[in-house]
């Protein structure tokens, strides 16, 4: 079918140099190829066309007082994707690697994760290329004011609810909230992973991660294996890995690594998940002081990766879970991991593999849970959220975790059972991009021309 070529060729022309989100694009259209030869109707509807451009896309400067008082200038980003199914749901990431490509790629994801949540919210993104670290909480106020004294011309409690993302945590919601509420006067639920005193989820802070690995928990049912016992494997440092390991522990596993942008820990006995957390969440330094409390941890720097490659992956584990950042599991990793016995991996972040990972994956018939489909939960619990403010409710965590835990084991039924019907029933990727695309393509072609 030439609509994959046409399409990343006219998104060449029309979105330069944009390549995270063409690999996004790509990977879906690839998938689609069996739905289109029984339901051709789709292409006869353009909804390809229609897909793969953003409604509405918003690039605006930032401009900010650091604490010796110079004016420094960043730029930000909302791009609303689309709205078939509800309002435009999806996270605001604030790190110096932020591009429009960064956003749209993120954006586009969205819009088939949130569907398979079967939650009434479409897809969206948005963050800025400022860089949290090594500032001060009033350079981060300063700088959320300043973004969202822009930004909030364009959301709404009903129209478009940002989240957090990579850089942006409870404070720097809090901070972004206090400025919406100031300049329009309403207190309403406009975002979500607000602080729990105001409007805020239990459970919110966890979802991602403890998603991911329900996710997980479900691959490996299905096959009549359990996690406990098990040897884990986890990238990145923040809320996905941190509650990732949190739910690995509780189910009986033993997660033995973590990084960040500086290098990785390996502890043979175990993540002390404890120090962890006060290293990132309440100090918020670098892994390397772990290894001063652990002195049997090891610590590898970036400096010390494999070619090509992450040190986490190159570690012996039994399931793996990439939480830290796009493409950051490539090819060279995946054969060691296949190699190492690896034979389970849920994915925390966003495209966290590259294509050519990917295709090992599935050409091993591992269990393998795409991003858009295994790290849902985040998004879900967000949603449930904006039902809590609705309805002026605060659930008990046993609510919302019972609620994340179902919505987790339908979406691997909705991946494993569309895969299963396409003759592919080990290729959740194939499962998730079918079953997300019909569900917004549907609805596309129930409201018309839009």
């Amino acid at each position: 079918m030439p609509y994959v070529h046409d399409t990343l060729t006219r998104l060449a022309k029309s979105s330069p140099a944009q390549s995270e989100f063409y690999q996004a694009t790509e990977e879906v259209l690839e998938c689609l190829r069996p739905l289109f030869e029984r339901a051709p109707h789709y292409l006869d509807h353009s909804i390809i066309e229609r897909i793969v451009e953003p409604e509405r896309q918003v690039m605006f400067r930032v401009s900010w007082l650091n604490d010796a008082g110079q004016v420094k200038v960043n730029k930000g980003y909302r791009v609303q994707f689309n709205s078939a199914l509800g309002p435009y749901k999806g996270g605001l990431r604030f790190h110096p690697s932020v591009t429009s490509g960064t956003i749209k790629f993120l954006g586009f994801e969205q819009i088939f994760k949130n569907a398979l949540t079967g939650l009434p919210i479409g897809g969206g993104k948005g963050g800025s290329d400022f860089d949290p670290k090594g500032k001060s909480d009033n350079e981060i106020m300063r700088f959320c004011q300043s973004f969202m004294s822009e930004l909030y011309r364009h959301i709404g409690p009903n129209s478009d609810v940002p989240a957090g993302d990579i850089g942006v945590g409870t404070r720097e919601i809090g901070y972004l909230f206090g400025q919406y509420k100031r300049l329009t006067g309403r207190y309403e639920g406009v975002l979500t992973g607000k602080g729990l005193s105001w409007g805020g989820s239990l459970g919110r802070k966890e979802a991602t991660g403890y998603g991911a690995v329900y996710f997980a928990q479900n691959m490996l049912a299905a096959r009549n294996e359990t996690l406990s016992g098990k040897t884990c494997l986890v990238s990145g440092a923040g809320n996905v890995a941190i509650y990732t390991i949190e739910k690995l522990y509780e189910l009986g596993a033993k997660p033995i690594s973590c990084s960040d942008s500086q290098g990785t820990i390996h502890d043979p006995e175990g993540i002390d998940l404890d120090l962890l957390k006060q290293l990132k969440e309440v100090k918020r330094v670098s892994l390397e002081a772990y290894v001063n409390e652990r002195p049997d941890a090891h610590y590898i720097s970036v400096r010390d990766y494999p070619e090509n490659g992450h040190a986490v992956w190159h570690l012996q584990g039994d399931a793996a879970f990439p939480s830290a950042t796009q493409n950051e599991l490539t090819e060279v990793d995946a054969r060691v991991m296949l190699a190492n016995g690896v034979s389970c991996v849920s994915e925390g972040a966003n495209m966290p593999s590259t294509t050519e990972a990917v295709d090992l994956f599935l050409e091993a018939k591992i269990d393998y849970g795409p991003g858009k489909a295994a790290n849902a939960g985040g998004v879900a619990t967000s949603q449930l959220e904006m039902a809590q403010n609705s309805s002026m409710e605060r659930w008990p965590m046993e609510k919302v975790d019972q609620k994340l835990q179902q919505i987790m084991s339908d979406i691997y039924q909705q991946c494993a059972t569309t895969a299963e019907e396409f003759g592919e029933p080990t290729n959740l990727v194939l499962g998730a991009n079918i079953a997300g695309f019909r569900k917004v393509a549907d609805a596309m072609i129930e409201q018309g021309v839009t």
